[in-house]
C-alpha cells in the first residue's frame, strides 16, 4: 500500500493532531510527514517533533494581513515535503478560496458541533443556548464556504442538564479524537468520491456501522 504523504496544521496544542498521529501505524493509508503551525509557540510542536514527524513554523502575524504571502510560504513548506493530503487540526486562520480550490478534495477539517448546525465559533455556548439535546462533531472536506463542505463523518454525544460549555467540550472533544483519525483513513485509502455536493463513502459496510459512535476500528479496515 503506497500511503499518502500528509500534513498536520496546527495552530495551538494539537490534540487532534496528537489522536491522527497516534493512529498512523504501517498499515494506515496516510503516512504524517509534516506538522505545520502559524504559530511558534504552539505545544503540538513539540509533541509531534517528540514523535518523529518533522515540523515547520510559518508566523502568520509575520505578514501583517498578507494572505497571499502567507499562504505561499505554507505551500513551500507542503511542497518541500511532498504532501498530499491536508488536515486542519485547530489551525485558526482562514484560508483564502484560492488555497482551498487549489486542495480540492484533499483538505479535511474537524467542527465541534454537528454540522450544518453551528458553524464558526462558540459551538458549544451556542449549543447549550439552544437546549439542543445532542451536539457532536463533524468532519468534512473544505470548500470555499466555511464550514459548508461535505460531511464524510459525524459523532454525537448527549447534552446533559448539568453541562457547561467545558464539559461539553470535553465530552466532543473525546468523540473528536475518534471520529477524525476514521475519516481522514477513508479519505487517504481512495474511498471517499463527491456527488451533487454530497461526499459517498465506499468500501464500507453502512448497515453495520451506521449506528455505532465511534466507528470501531473493523469498520476502518472493512473492505480492504
Amino acid at each position: 500500500m503506497k500511503r499518502k504523504r500528509l500534513a498536520l496544521l496546527i495552530s495551538g496544542r494539537g490534540s487532534n493532531m496528537a489522536a491522527i498521529l497516534a493512529a498512523a501505524g504501517p498499515d494506515y493509508p496516510a503516512e504524517p510527514v509534516l506538522v505545520l503551525s502559524n504559530r511558534a509557540d504552539a505545544a503540538g510542536l513539540e509533541v509531534a517533533a517528540a514523535r518523529g514527524v518533522a515540523t515547520a513554523v510559518v508566523e502568520s502575524r509575520a505578514f501583517k494581513g498578507d494572505r497571499t504571502g502567507f499562504e505561499a510560504a505554507m505551500e513551500a513548506e507542503l511542497a518541500q515535503h511532498g504532501v498530499e493530503i491536508i488536515t486542519l487540526a485547530g489551525f485558526m486562520r482562514v484560508l483564502t478560496p484560492d488555497f482551498v480550490r487549489r486542495w480540492e478534495g484533499r483538505l479535511i477539517n474537524i467542527h465541534p458541533s454537528l454540522l450544518p448546525a453551528f458553524p464558526g465559533l462558540d459551538t458549544h455556548a451556542r449549543a447549550l443556548a439552544a437546549g439542543v439535546r445532542l451536539h457532536g462533531c463533524t468532519v468534512h472536506l473544505v470548500t470555499t464556504g466555511v464550514d459548508e463542505g461535505p460531511i464524510l463523518a459525524q459523532a454525537a454525544v448527549p447534552v446533559l442538564p448539568e453541562d457547561t460549555e467545558a464539559s461539553l467540550a470535553a465530552r466532543v472533544l473525546a468523540e473528536e479524537h475518534k471520529l477524525y483519525p476514521a475519516a481522514l483513513y477513508w479519505l487517504a485509502a481512495g474511498r471517499v468520491r463527491v456527488e451533487a455536493g454530497r461526499a459517498i463513502i465506499t468500501g464500507v459496510d453502512s448497515a453495520r456501522v451506521s449506528l455505532l459512535n465511534p466507528l470501531p476500528r473493523a469498520a476502518l479496515l472493512s473492505k480492504q
